[in-house]
């Protein structure tokens, strides 16, 4: 099993360990090139970002799907995309915990989906929570979500708003941290 599967189990790595160094970093590096290559391309070039796009998240862009750049993904083989999926501008993903995008979800500018963490008395130390989006959620401009969220079907987050715990299904949420301002019928 490797080290991304183990963060995804809960086990915690230093950040000097030579597996993680190995396996993490390179796909760090990996994505990261990738990611700067798609921001670095003139915005009428849209067959050359769809390439780079799929290059980065494993032929993945289809179906309506779509990230506007410039952005950043740390890990792009760890984030898994649903069809119809719309990301605007500045989109910034950290996934090495493993994210996973469903059908119709839409973010805003500036959206961070964070999946890693530190260890408060060892901070060389990571361990990650995966975050999963369910159907047709909306997260608002400048949204973060933190590690082992979910946010739930037709569910709205608000602008602004620090997601720490999971949102229902069908509700609006707001703040930070984010708490729920209504339901939606």
């Amino acid at each position: 099993m490797g080290v991304f599967e183990n963060l995804r189990k809960g086990q915690h790595y230093a950040i000097s360990d030579p597996d993680y160094q190995a396996e993490v970093h390179q796909e760090i590096n990996r994505s990261e090139h990738l990611s700067y290559l798609i921001s670095q391309t003139d915005p009428n070039e849209q067959e050359r970002i769809l390439d780079l796009e799929n290059q980065l998240l494993n032929n993945q862009m289809h179906d309506g799907t779509y990230f506007t750049p410039p952005f950043n993904i740390d890990c792009g083989s760890r984030v898994f995309l649903g069809k119809n999926v719309f990301a605007n501008h500045d989109l910034n993903i950290m996934s090495a915990g493993t994210i996973t995008i469903e059908d119709g979800e839409m973010m805003g500018p500036e959206v961070a989906l964070l999946t890693v963490n530190h260890e408060p008395k060892n901070i060389r130390t990571v361990y990650t929570g995966e975050i999963h989006i369910k159907q047709n959620a909306w997260l608002g401009a400048r949204v973060s979500v933190l590690p082992g969220v979910t946010i739930g079907e037709n569910a709205i987050v608000g602008t602004g708003a620090v997601v720490t715990h999971d949102v229902p299904d069908n509700t609006i949420v707001a703040g930070v941290p984010a708490r729920v301002i209504k339901a939606i019928d």
